[in-house]
């Protein structure tokens, strides 16, 4: 009763009000800002420019320089961007650059931007709002205590890899496999967090699991190249953004010893992975940031109560080519279980590089639908008192 009520009164309001309510006094200026820029980060961007594109705060033109990654300020919003091409120093001063620009709001992709952006505000007397999306674990990277325990000016969707769904995933490629290897970024909390639940997973059903700890992108080769030393059949890999962003350096030193590898998002497969098992849609992370954002700069929700959502679908992709170069054979259980598949270059799905997701496109519909539906998915985030008393008393029971 209590969220269709909610609901009831948010459609209203925010249909009479529209975006110029948002815009009354001045028009909000957003900072867009990734660890770095690959293809599922692209995907989470486009989300949210879709978003903003469909509520009419961008135009078709302006939407072509936001495309280029271009700074806009724009009829209806300003939008600048941030790239630490996944260098930590710099992207703490890419997050105290973007502060020095007074922004309304912080979109932060990726736990170490996320994790930045949440420190840097949290003494603020007046923050920006800090939406953030392509998080593993907030918790554990400190940004909140939980889905409704957190800064009151910050919230967002965790990405969580279920890692023990994916973890037996490898053992339907090779039910006899012993040795397994994973590789971390010791300075990322989502890559410690997640060697630790293939550690974990991987040793409760007979796999012996080794790992190796990287700083950065420069010492996957030999971190790799280390692991294979160790008699290691295949590698299962963190769901990180550093990781994310060498596994092509993974995948080379995997193809000269013939071993599969398996990252912990589907669709990897379709950026040379063998094997991709977990969380899905990076587009639609970005489509749940837009929905916190608009509703925000729109009077309906206030982001102190919105509660941080949580995907953790699962999904399964092959990749047959890749398979092949390492001649590595594909069992049909595996295949049974997969949702698609990648073979002769092309998708099951007919999925592009670029756009590694099937179907990364809004739902066609009216604006005034399309915001009742916003709204109800908002509403049941809504983080009422009882929630936040009862998360809070399973914290202090926890320490």
């Amino acid at each position: 009763m209590y969220t269709r009520l909610l609901i009831g009164l948010l459609i209203v309001a925010v249909l009479v009000a529209g975006p110029a309510l948002a815009q009354a006094d001045e028009k909000p200026t957003i900072a867009i800002m990734s660890f770095g820029y690959h293809s599922n980060v692209n995907l989470s961007v486009k989300g949210t420019l879709d978003m903003l594109q469909a509520y009419g705060y961008i135009d078709q033109e302006e939407r072509a320089v936001l495309d280029q990654r271009q700074d806009l300020e724009g009829e209806g919003i300003n939008i600048f961007w941030g790239d630490a091409a996944y260098d930590i120093g710099f992207a703490n001063l890419m997050v105290r650059d973007a502060l020095d620009r007074d922004p309304d709001a912080l979109i932060t992709i990726t736990t170490p931007v996320a994790q930045i952006a949440a420190n840097a505000t949290l003494d603020m007397e007046d923050p920006p709002i800090v939406i953030f999306n392509v998080v593993s674990n907030p918790y554990a990277a400190g940004i909140a205590d939980a889905s409704c325990i957190k800064p009151a000016h910050i919230s967002g969707s965790q990405f969580l890899a279920p890692y023990d769904r994916i973890v037996p995933v490898m053992l339907l490629q090779n039910p006899d496999m012993q040795v397994v290897g994973t590789i971390f970024t010791s300075n990322e909390p989502s890559g410690v967090f997640g060697a630790s639940q293939i550690s974990a997973i991987g040793e409760s059903l007979g796999l012996q699991v080794e790992s190796a700890s990287i700083v950065s992108v420069a010492d996957l080769t030999i971190a790799a190249e280390g692991l294979v030393s160790k008699g290691i059949e295949a590698f299962i890999l963190p769901t990180e953004a550093t990781v994310a962003s060498g596994l092509p350096t993974i995948i080379q030193v995997a193809n000269e010893h013939g071993l599969p590898v398996m990252y912990t998002a589907g669709n990897a497969v379709y950026r040379g992975a063998t094997i991709g098992a977990g969380v899905y849609s990076y587009f639609k992370e970005g489509v749940i940031a837009a929905r916190m954002l608009i509703a925000h700069l729109e009077g309906a929700i206030d982001i102190a109560t919105a509660g941080i959502n949580l995907q953790n679908d699962m999904s399964v992709g092959v990749n047959l080519d890749v398979a092949a170069a390492q001649e590595t054979e594909i069992s049909q259980e595996l295949l049974a279980v997969a949702d698609f598949v990648v073979e002769n270059g092309q998708s099951s799905e007919g999925v592009t590089p670029g756009l590694p997701e099937v179907n990364p496109f809004l739902e066609d519909m009216p604006l005034e639908e399309r915001r009742a539906a916003d709204l109800e998915f908002l509403a049941e985030l809504e983080c009422t008192p009882e929630m936040i008393a009862q998360q809070q008393a399973e914290l202090d029971a926890d320490s």
